[in-house]
């Protein structure tokens, strides 16, 4: 980043101080502002605006909206016959709103040892966020005990996806298989992935143009879902309707 000047956003600014996200940088790629703070407020303006904070201990607060953007829209789950029939048998169940501390910590657990965003400042911004009922968790369970999960931000019709983490085999696709059942009956019409991995892409997200993404968010973002997500004790984990077996493992 040598020689680029960022936008700088000072806590005093207004929440929604953010540049047109059409303006982010090329490389690194999606990186648009520092500064700011990360309260509930500017938190929310951010997301509504296809920003997202991503910034490692001992850094200004960064905010990026790359070019391309992951995806993964509900109807378009990938679930291998294998998987179709684990959650057929009934391994695994499934809950929202029940564990979201227990999640985020281990999210931040399982990637500490390559360094992780999850810095004890944005768990507490997204843990603010969750009591606001803003920020959900997905749980998955098995044998009574955590097996995966995600935890993201629900703004209308969009959900964003911010980690996810498995704590036993599958844990992670039980809770995503989870959370697009959630999205199918809600209407919520897209997941975002932020950046693409392989992990995700194997469960059917793809890339999109930011500008096609930051379209579909004007779109969806104010749209009124058909049911809010709230919290959900554990109940059996089923293969959604549209997200049926597509490939053999």
């Amino acid at each position: 980043m040598s020689g680029v000047r960022l936008p700088w956003l000072a806590p005093g600014d207004p929440p929604d101080a953010f540049p047109d996200p059409r303006r982010a940088l090329r490389e690194p790629n999606g990186l648009l502002a520092a500064g700011g703070d990360l309260s509930c407020e500017r938190l929310v303006a951010a997301y509504r605006r296809g920003i997202f904070p991503w910034f490692s201990a001992g850094q200004p607060i960064l905010w990026w909206c790359p070019d391309p953007r992951a995806v993964l829209f509900p109807a378009e789950l990938r679930i291998s016959r294998r998987f179709a029939r684990t959650l057929r048998s009934g391994r695994f169940a499934a809950s929202t709103d029940q564990a979201f501390g227990e999640v985020i910590r281990q999210c931040a657990a399982t990637r500490a040892a390559s360094g992780t965003w999850l810095t004890p400042e944005m768990i507490a911004a997204y843990t603010a966020l969750h009591e606001r009922g803003i920020a959900h968790s997905v749980e998955a369970w098995q044998d009574g005990e955590l097996a995966g999960g995600i935890y993201g931000i629900a703004l209308g019709g969009v959900f964003f996806g911010e980690s996810m983490v498995s704590l036993r085999p599958d844990g992670s696709k039980a809770a995503m298989a989870h959370l697009v059942g959630l999205a199918l009956a809600r209407d919520i019409g897209v997941i975002d992935c932020q950046v693409p991995n392989a992990h995700l892409e194997s469960l059917g997200s793809r890339t999109i143009p930011r500008a096609g993404f930051l379209e579909l968010l004007g779109r969806l973002v104010d749209q009124p879902p058909a049911g809010r997500l709230a919290p959900e004790p554990p109940r059996p984990v089923g293969v959604p309707a549209t997200g049926g077996p597509r490939a053999a493992v």
